[in-house]
């Protein structure tokens, strides 16, 4: 039987998948002559969207500092020190030049925008540009600025089974510095930290250990155990009264919700995909995350953030020092750029192909950049003075740059962009007031972004 009344999806021939909205979006759109392979057309294309407060975003996070200069800043006419050794190569956008290494991305730079001139004040180590990047704040006075994705939890709450706010693969590690990372709910408290996957979506047995019941349980040994639980809160009413129960009441309710769910089991089942679509976006944990994140955006998940890396320590990462135990410039040629450039770019072609890319903003970031100067061990140092983000989907126009650095990358030499201006551009496109306020950890309202910060408009214009 159709039931017109659910909200779920329809599954079209050729694999196209239509909302219970946009069913009857058709017989609206019927009557000025919008037939509906002409609205799935329109959908794919950006045309029909939902509104900003039904968008997702997934967050990259760049773990290690990406080199701009190598990549997305080039500076071929600088000096030899500086320039490195990789050219540019032209684009599909005429506005952006990108690295040689970086050949998938320029298929694709149509679609996503890069700023030239990002910088902050913080300190030159890792985890402290993780916090400054991820909540628009430094850390100090012991207060922890929640992460954007809480922000959204706290004011947007779930849309699913499924949690808002998902950290995928995992939090990240160490980072040398002793600081927060950044991936928290801070002061808005626990119930709005991400749920992190903990596991490599990558490998044959993969699973959510922490999300999915055993076998032996099932659904009626939870039930059970979950009215003997109401039984037993019966005996504290005084208890039940406080705010530690809501809160306790509230997270048992949502894990129960994770862990019976159908939805969820299905959000996260790979083996769902078919092996080419898993092949093209790279059969390495980067890559499936990437496509995790793409099934979760599907199923309701209102925020993802994907550590391309967990930790700099003892793996191959952004974090191009030139000598071990840290990667050499060659490193980031052969191992990192090729797996983020397969993984980003179907990332990208596939929101794009399914209609979901204007529903969803994809933002790339990192703690810093590197040195404009290769240093004598053939790499590149830590330098939050000057680097480059990108932002695609939810509502951003792509083949854009905006900004510029100085002759060698050194500096921001056009439209200085701060860390707060990047929570509030990803706060513009979700439908987020920047300007409005949270529940300050001293009772008072805590502004959403430092005053005067403000959205990157340019690239919504």
């Amino acid at each position: 039987m159709l039931d017109f009344l659910a909200d779920k999806q329809a599954s079209l021939c050729g694999g196209s998948h239509l909302r219970r909205r946009e069913f009857l979006q058709v017989g609206a759109l019927g009557a000025i002559g919008l037939s509906l392979p002409q609205l799935l057309a329109a959908k794919a294309a950006g045309a029909v969207s939902k509104p900003k407060e039904d968008r997702s975003c997934i967050m990259i996070f760049n773990l290690g500092g990406p080199s701009h200069v190598d990549l997305w800043d080039m500076k071929p006419d600088a000096a030899r020190e500086v320039r490195g050794p990789f050219k540019p190569i032209r684009t599909k956008s005429p506005d952006i030049d990108i690295s040689e290494i970086l050949p998938l991305h320029a298929k694709i730079a149509d679609k996503f925008s890069l700023v030239r001139s990002v910088h902050h004040g913080g300190a030159a180590v890792h985890d402290a540009g993780w916090q400054i990047l991820q909540t628009g704040r430094r850390f100090t006075g012991g207060i922890q600025t929640p992460h954007a994705g809480a922000v959204v939890s706290y004011l947007r709450g779930r849309k699913t089974d499924l949690p808002p706010f998902v950290v995928l693969p995992e939090l990240m590690g160490r980072g040398g510095g002793n600081l927060p990372n950044g991936q928290a709910g801070g002061f808005l408290g626990k119930a709005h930290d991400p749920f992190a996957l903990m596991a490599d979506p990558s490998k044959q047995d993969f699973k959510v250990p922490d999300l999915l019941p055993p076998d032996q349980i099932g659904a009626r040994r939870l039930e059970r155990r979950r009215k003997m639980r109401d039984i037993v809160e019966q005996a504290f009413t005084d208890f039940e009264a406080s705010e530690d129960a809501r809160l306790m009441d509230d997270n048992f309710q949502a894990a129960y919700r994770m862990m019976t769910s159908e939805q969820a089991r299905s959000a996260f089942d790979l083996a769902k995909e078919p092996q080419k679509v898993r092949e093209r976006y790279g059969m390495n944990r980067f890559g499936q995350c990437c496509l995790l994140a793409r099934r979760l955006v599907e199923n309701g998940v209102r925020f993802i953030t994907i550590n391309t890396f967990l930790t700099v320590f003892d793996e191959t990462t952004w974090d191009i020092h030139g000598s071990k135990p840290f990667t050499s410039i060659s490193g980031m040629r052969d191992i990192v750029a090729p797996m983020y450039d397969q993984a980003y770019s179907a990332l990208i072609e596939d929101l794009s192909q399914r209609g979901l890319l204007d529903d969803t903003m994809v933002t790339c970031l990192s703690e810093f950049g590197r040195t404009p100067k290769v240093n004598p061990a053939g790499g590149r140092d830590h330098w939050p003075q000057c680097f480059t983000v990108s932002f695609a989907g939810g509502g951003v126009h792509g083949g854009r740059v905006v900004g510029a650095s100085d002759p060698i990358g050194g500096f921001p030499a056009e439209r200085p962009v701060e860390p707060a201006d990047i929570v509030a551009t990803i706060f513009h496109s979700l439908g987020i007031d920047h300007e409005g306020h949270l529940p300050g950890p001293s009772g008072r309202p805590f502004p959403l972004v430092d005053v005067g910060r403000q959205p990157i408009q340019e690239l919504f214009a």
